[in-house]
Parts: structure tokens; C-alpha cells; sequence
């Protein structure tokens, strides 16, 4: 199978299914490189470590390099993505469930946004290809069990994870700092929450990143014939095309989630903003490693959670957990539905 990027490239023109399937991953990832990697620079931007715009630059580029250098070292995100569904033997009419799939997170976003639903991208992704799978395949045969309980993992880790290496992180560095002068310690966080969001960039990129490189990876396969991709490797110029869409997204901008994750949630101080970061791009290294899809908004909002709860329960905005458990109730039934329906209605038409 040629996945050198001119072999791509003529396929794209020979194939519109793969055309479509294209535009719409790099679409999303564009949209999450804008509304997702904001959080990983949140906390910096509101302690004012950074000027928001320095920050945006700064988390694009280790938005770059986490997509980059994570997928060379370890793409076990990505092959969890590619190998959670099984699209059936006829790879054309794979290739058009996954474009319904892609569809289907667009619609979704859009209609939740009216209705003024929390979403998530990573959700909306792992949803939708179910979807379309169960579509395909009439039924729950296409769903591989051993690789989409990762995404119950998932669920746990974001939330649980998150919420407690937070807390750990940021009773530590109390414990340490507790005799030290504040003026002191407050430069010396200045600079190390700058490091944190800069780690926290890097991780989201190779998260993120991954899940998307996973979507495209699949659908050159398919537009090659081959319904797996099981022992084929990840081309770079597919890793490069990628993060860079994800960096683009990112310097678009992102101020107003900077402020209702860095302000509205829980006021930080510095020491705080870096414990929240470390924690959340702990949980994300740990998750890339072990190839557990999760989301990252989530890890963020349950680490700065834990670190908010350090000080006293009720200085955090339980808010903020009513819109995470409301993405988990509605994103998977209602996305993995419209890519169902979706689906049916695209492998009807073409």
C-alpha cells in the first residue's frame, strides 16, 4: 500500500469519499486545536504568568511537537482509535460510514451548541465510529470490545485521576513551601507554571492529535482496499499534516474558554496553576502510554478541581462537574445515533 503524501494526494482526487473524510478530520481537528488546547494554557494566561496571545503561541507549537514526537515514540493512542471498530469486508462502503462518522461529530457539535450542551470532541469521535460501525454491521459485531473498554478507562481516569494527583500535587508543594517567603516562591512559580503549560500543550497535542491521525490513517487504508490497519506504520508526513492543523486551530485563539476555565471555575494562585498543570499532563502521559483515549478538557478541569479542593470544597464551581457528567449522558447515545442514522442513509446513497 503507497501512503507516501503524492500517493495520497491522487487518491484524494480519484476518490471523494476519502476527499470528504479528509476535509472533515482536519476540520475537527482544527476545531479542537482552537476550543480544546485553550484549557492547557488556562491557568497560566489567569495567574498572569503569560499575556494570553504569547500563551496561544506558545501552546501551538508544543500543540505541534506532542503530535509530532508522541506518535513517532508511542502511537498507541492512534491504534486504539484505528482498531475499536470493525467497518466489515467492503472497504468503500467503510469509507463512507467513516465520512458519515465525521459528519455526524459537525452536526452534533452544532446542535448542541443551540441547545447549550457540553460536548467533546474525543467523545464525539469514539461516538460517532460506533455508530457507524453498528451501522455497517448491523449490529454490535462491529464494536471491539477489548479496545473501546479502554474508553470506559477513560472516563475514570479523566475524572478520578485528574481530580486526585491534583490534589496530591498541590498538598506537596504546600507542605514544601510552607515556611518559604511568598515573593519568592510566587516568581519562582511564575516561571515553573510557564514549563507546566508548555508540558500540558505538549500532552494535548499527543492525545488529541492521535485520535484524529487514527481517523486518516483509517481512511487510507480503506481508500487502498485494506479494511485494518493492524502492523502498518504511521507515515510522518500524515503526523506533520496533522499537527500542524492543530496549531493553526490553537493560534486562532481561545480567550474566552482561557477565562471560564482559568477564572470562573476556581480563583488560583500561581502554585496552584502549576500543580494543576503538572498533574493534568501526568494523567495524559499515563493515558498516552497505555493507548487510553481520554479527554483532555476533562483532565484539566478535574486536576484544577483537586487543586481547588485543597483550600476548601466549596471554592470550586460544582458547575463545571454538572457539564462534564451532562457531555458523557448526551455526547455518546446522541452522536453515536446520528452517525447511525447517518450512515444508513450514505450507504443507501452511494
Amino acid at each position: 500500500m503507497d501512503l507516501s503524501f503524492t500517493g495520497f494526494l491522487g487518491e484524494l482526487l480519484e476518490n471523494p469519499a476519502l476527499l470528504v473524510t479528509t476535509l472533515f478530520t482536519l476540520g475537527v481537528i482544527f476545531v479542537n486545536g482552537w476550543t480544546d488546547a485553550p484549557n492547557a494554557i488556562a491557568t497560566c494566561v489567569t495567574t498572569r504568568c503569560l499575556s494570553a496571545r504569547n500563551a496561544i503561541i506558545m501552546s501551538a507549537f508544543f500543540n505541534f511537537l506532542g503530535v509530532f514526537i508522541m506518535t513517532q515514540i508511542n502511537s498507541s493512542v492512534a491504534s486504539t482509535i484505528s482498531n475499536m471498530v470493525d467497518f466489515g469486508d467492503s472497504t468503500q462502503n467503510a469509507l463512507v460510514a467513516l465520512c458519515a462518522a465525521l459528519l455526524s461529530i459537525v452536526v452534533y457539535s452544532v446542535g448542541a451548541s443551540i441547545f447549550g450542551i457540553p460536548t467533546s470532541e474525543s467523545h464525539s469521535l469514539i461516538a460517532g465510529l460506533s455508530g457507524a460501525a453498528i451501522a455497517i454491521q448491523h449490529g454490535t459485531g462491529g464494536i471491539n470490545g477489548a479496545e473501546w473498554v479502554k474508553v470506559l478507562y477513560g472516563l475514570v481516569l479523566s475524572l478520578v485521576l485528574g481530580f486526585g494527583t491534583g490534589w496530591v500535587v498541590c498538598k506537596i508543594i504546600s507542605f514544601i513551601c510552607r515556611d518559604m517567603d511568598r515573593r519568592r516562591t510566587n516568581r519562582f512559580f511564575g516561571f515553573a507554571q510557564i514549563a507546566g503549560a508548555a508540558a500540558m500543550s505538549f500532552m494535548h497535542g499527543a492525545q488529541d492529535g492521535q485520535k484524529f491521525i487514527g481517523v486518516l490513517f483509517l481512511g487510507a487504508a480503506f481508500a487502498h482496499g485494506q479494511n485494518s490497519v493492524s502492523g502498518m506504520e504511521i507515515p510522518v508526513w500524515l503526523m506533520l499534516l496533522c499537527s500542524v492543523v492543530m496549531a493553526l486551530g490553537t493560534s486562532v485563539g481561545g480567550e474566552k474558554i482561557i477565562k471560564s476555565v482559568g477564572m470562573d471555575m476556581v480563583k488560583l494562585e500561581r502554585y496552584q496553576g502549576f500543580a494543576a498543570d503538572v498533574s493534568g499532563a501526568l494523567c495524559l502521559l499515563y493515558s498516552s502510554l497505555f493507548g487510553i483515549p481520554v479527554s483532555t478538557t476533562h483532565t484539566k478541569t478535574s486536576a484544577i478541581m483537586g487543586v481547588g479542593a485543597v483550600k476548601r470544597i466549596s471554592a470550586i464551581n460544582f458547575g463545571v462537574v454538572k457539564d462534564m457528567v451532562l457531555t458523557w449522558i448526551f455526547t455518546f447515545p446522541g452522536c453515536g445515533l446520528i452517525s447511525f442514522i447517518m450512515a444508513k442513509i450514505f450507504m443507501y446513497i452511494f
